[in-house]
C-alpha cells in the first residue's frame, strides 16, 4: 500500500521516518522548532493518502460536492520535550483521537527511537467555500477505524 516514502499504517497509527538535514536546524545544529511543523505536516498528509485520500482522487470526487475544498489546521498544541540534531532519523507518528462530522483531532509525536521529542494535538477541519463541511464518508470511516484500533498512548 503506497510507497516507502509515505510511511505505513499499523495498529491504528501512521509512522513515517524523516532525516534531519542542515536546512532543518539552527546555527547550533539543533532542529529549529518550526521544522517539526513541516515534519508533522508530512505525517498528516501521508496518513490521509494511505487511508484513501489521494489528493488528486479526492479533489476530483469532492469537486462537484464541495468546490474549493481543503483540509485546514484549526488548532494545534505542541509540547517540546527534547532536541533533535542534524542527521538524526526521526519517526513521525500520527493517529486520530476524535473524528467528528467536519473535523478530526489527531495526536502526533516526533520520536528518535523510543524517545519522544515533540508531542502535538492537532485539529484539522474539512472546508469548502470558506465554511466547514462534513468530511467525505469513506475518509471519515477510515479514520474512525484507525481510532478504534489503536492510536497513540
Amino acid at each position: 500500500m503506497g510507497n516507502p516514502l509515505d510511511g505505513e499504517i499499523s495498529g491504528g497509527r501512521h509512522r513515517q521516518q524523516v532525516r534531519v538535514y542542515y536546512e532543518d536546524t539552527d546555527f547550533s545544529g539543533v532542529v529549529y522548532h518550526a521544522s517539526y511543523l513541516r515534519f508533522m505536516e508530512r505525517g498528516r498528509t501521508n496518513y490521509l493518502r494511505l487511508i484513501g485520500a489521494d489528493h488528486r482522487a479526492l479533489f476530483e470526487q469532492a469537486k462537484a460536492e464541495a468546490p474549493g475544498f481543503a483540509f485546514v489546521v484549526t488548532h494545534m498544541t505542541l509540547d517540546f520535550k527534547r532536541p533533535a540534531f542534524m542527521d538524526d532519523v526521526l519517526t513521525v507518528e500520527t493517529a486520530p483521537v476524535e473524528v467528528k462530522g467536519a473535523s478530526v483531532w489527531l495526536a502526533q509525536r516526533v520520536m528518535r527511537g523510543e524517545e519522544v521529542l515533540v508531542q502535538a494535538r492537532v485539529q484539522v477541519a474539512f472546508v469548502s467555500g470558506g465554511r466547514a463541511r462534513p468530511i467525505p464518508r469513506p475518509l471519515r470511516m477510515a479514520m474512525k477505524a484507525d481510532q478504534e484500533s489503536g492510536g497513540i498512548a
